[in-house]
């Protein structure tokens, strides 16, 4: 019988492979006008978020009643509400709220629906199979009425929302990942690791999670915008972040749906951050998407 003499490390991906992804990346923002654009409206977002603090001219829980509900100016861009909040610097603060519950809620859920994608991809058999059934039933229930159960169950707060969110985000990202990793697991440097007698572990950690990453970024990209969304419709709703934290769902609950024809700049503000914001996370997932899939590349 002949011995395998062949090193896992010859089969493993290049460290050049980060570079190469960055690379095209890159080349696909330059090349599109709409990658471009996603990236200066991510980068807006976060900045504005991690500058809310420099950048908001007023407090945005301080009150002025003898300016309630005025009209955009050179004081106040974006106008006033009912009760005399600054609602520029109410849509600015807002801002760290969709960040946050967003990057917590996406990186609970890729993390989680990712080891159960693993787990399912690499082990198979009944573990697969039992955790696959479970990922159906929780998928079969519309994400947005699961998160408003599951919010229902719990308490209206913005870590409650973020939890709930989670949970919608987890069977999709384990039924993504389940398939990369068994595309992965015929690949012949998976062979040579199990042929020398690797534990499992390592060639999970070491061998197949490396290769799944690009579709774990792209989903995950993709369900910030999402997340951000569900975010909002859950404060719209009255279940998510809950008065008076500046939340650019509860603006639209609370003010702009009230003052609608009186104050119509109290709802469109919030909802143009709502939709510049998701746009941006969404068109940048396509953007990695582009530039990361191979037979997309090939395409191009």
């Amino acid at each position: 019988m002949a011995t395998v003499t062949a090193r896992v490390s010859d089969f493993e991906v290049e460290p050049t492979e980060t570079i190469s992804r960055t690379r095209a990346l890159w080349h696909v923002i330059r090349r599109k006008p709409l990658g471009m654009a996603s990236a200066v409206v991510l980068l807006l977002v976060v900045l504005t978020a991690i500058f809310a603090d420099i950048m908001a001219p007023y407090d945005p829980l301080a009150t002025q009643p003898e300016i309630r509900l005025s009209a955009p100016s050179r004081a106040h861009p974006f106008g006033t509400d009912d009760i005399g909040r600054d609602v520029f610097s109410r849509v600015i603060y807002g801002s760290r709220i969709s960040l946050w519950v967003g990057l917590l809620a996406v990186g609970i859920g890729t993390a989680v629906g990712m080891w159960i994608g693993l787990l399912c991809g690499y082990c198979e058999g009944r573990l697969d199979l039992t955790l696959q059934r479970v990922m159906d039933a929780i998928q079969a229930i519309p994400g947005l009425v699961l998160a408003l159960a599951i919010v229902s169950v719990l308490k209206p707060s913005t870590t409650n929302a973020m939890l709930a969110i989670a949970v919608v985000i987890i069977p999709g990202n384990s039924r993504i990942v389940r398939g990369a990793v068994l595309s992965a697991k015929q690949n012949r440097y998976v062979e040579a690791a199990q042929a020398i007698g690797c534990r499992h572990p390592r060639i999970i950690m070491s061998h197949i999670l490396p290769n799944v990453t690009a579709p774990i970024l792209i989903i995950a990209s993709i369900w910030f915008g999402n997340a951000i969304l569900i975010e909002a419709t859950l404060s719209f709703l009255g279940v998510g972040t809950q008065p008076p934290t500046p939340s650019w769902g509860l603006m639209l609950s609370s003010t702009g749906r009230a003052f609608m024809e009186q104050a119509p700049w109290l709802a469109i503000f919030p909802g143009l951050a709502i939709s510049l914001a998701v746009l941006g996370f969404n068109l940048f997932g396509d953007t990695l998407r582009d530039a990361w899939d191979p037979r997309l590349r090939r395409q191009g």
